[in-house]
């Protein structure tokens, strides 16, 4: 009973996370301009988007990387709950914001908190959950994260304001307190700090040549996935105002998109731990990044106009994404062992979010040297290519242990 309210906890952190990493996204072109001086131009205006999309990344990325590293010392609760009231507060905060500058710092911080609740909750469950079905149930934690988009595109269909949205950091803040007070700490960690167990130094452990492999494989799938996923899907909803041209102010489209992103994910999560468990690890990976390959391609290649087709692809990317993310919780975290679990999870997961958050922020500079969005945002399937060749050396795993 405790094993599955831990678990329903860490879902809607997570679900609460996907939420909070993409309401900003679906509301950028109105968020922007209000935000900005009436003279900004054009091309400021999108200079200023990047620096919001990356902001939010670069903090993902240290949130990730730090956190991971305290989790491993002073234990998984208590590093998630801080993690989730931090991303939490931040998100209050933005719904008083009345300059970008400021929103980029609250956005920075808030990245830095999702990073480690989407860490930490991972590793956690992993360590607490049988090893029979853990692969399953790390499929359906993955989840959370595209209803959590989805949540966020009805937000931003549904409200007056887009500034109204923001107001769910308050939920964040009140889990954070069920984390810190209810949640039982992980068994696996208790056991590494055990009085009669030596413990080892974390970075010669990290870097030692067992590892080392494992760690260079993990950091560059899960990276060039990180760099396609962010690259499109941050940038997907000013791609459908532009196909629109002038069709609708983009509210309602821009809403559905974002909505049917998360549908899609939320579908591949579903399968992630089938396919991996009927499958293995090895050709599921192969499979989905394959799929993504194909999907952009026809995504970005057919499409020169706005029509309702869009919808059904786009669906079908995130159902894609949504296998990869849930196939990549599961395999990354078991090719370590628990005493560096989180950190080397951490490194895999966010070592390579310097690079996606740089590439997001360089959107606009391909848009004008590719000729649109389209072959801008189709250079993001070169990402899957690379994730493609990893997987095909890549070992396979049994689920964490």
């Amino acid at each position: 009973m405790k094993r599955n309210f831990s678990f329903a906890v860490c879902a809607l952190a997570y679900l609460f996370g996907g939420t909070v990493s993409m309401l900003l996204s679906a509301n950028l072109p109105v968020v922007v301009r209000e935000l900005s001086a009436a003279t900004t131009s054009e091309a400021e205006l999108a200079d200023i988007s990047a620096y919001l999309n990356a902001g939010f990344l670069y903090g993902w990325m240290l949130g990730g990387l730090l956190l991971g590293i305290v989790s491993d010392k002073i234990g998984r609760v208590r590093t998630l709950a801080f993690a989730t009231a931090l991303y939490g507060l931040f998100t209050c905060l933005v719904f008083f914001v009345h300059d970008w500058h400021t929103l980029l710092l609250f956005r920075f911080l808030a990245g830095f908190g999702v990073g480690g609740v989407l860490l930490v909750s991972t590793v956690y469950i992993s360590e607490i959950w049988d090893v029979d079905n853990r692969a399953v149930i790390l499929g359906i934690l993955a989840v959370a994260f595209p209803v959590g988009i989805v949540l966020s595109g009805a937000m931003t269909a549904g409200f007056s304001h887009w500034r109204q949205g923001f107001s769910l950091g308050f939920i964040p803040l009140m889990l954070a307190g069920v984390i810190w007070f209810l949640l039982p700490e992980s068994t696996a960690w208790q056991e590494t700090k055990h009085p009669n167990k030596q413990e080892r130094s974390l970075w010669p452990l990290l870097l030692a040549p067992e590892h080392r492999r494992n760690l260079v494989l993990g950091s560059i799938i899960y990276g060039a996935v990180l760099i396609g996923l962010w690259g499109l899907f941050s940038w997907i909803p000013t791609w459908v105002q532009g196909l629109l041209q002038g069709i609708s102010d983009g509210q309602a489209e821009r809403g559905l998109s974002m909505m049917l992103l998360g549908l899609g994910g939320i579908v591949g999560g579903m399968f992630s731990g089938l396919l991996m468990r009927n499958w293995g690890s090895r050709t599921t990976l192969l499979f989905t990044f394959s799929g993504l390959i194909g999907i952009c391609g026809l995504l970005f290649l057919t499409n020169s106009g706005f029509s309702r087709i869009i919808y059904v692809e786009m669906a079908l990317l995130a159902m894609f994404f949504g296998i990869s993310q849930g196939a990549l919780s599961g395999y990354v975290p078991a090719l370590f062992p628990a005493e560096i679990r989180a950190t080397a999870t951490g490194v895999c997961f966010n070592i390579c979010r310097f690079f996606t958050a740089t590439a997001v922020f360089f959107v606009g500079t391909l848009v004008h040297l590719l000729g649109g969005f389209s072959n801008a945002l189709l250079t993001f399937a070169l990402a899957f290519v690379i994730a493609l060749a990893a997987a095909w050396y890549s070992p396979e795993t049994e689920t964490a242990s």
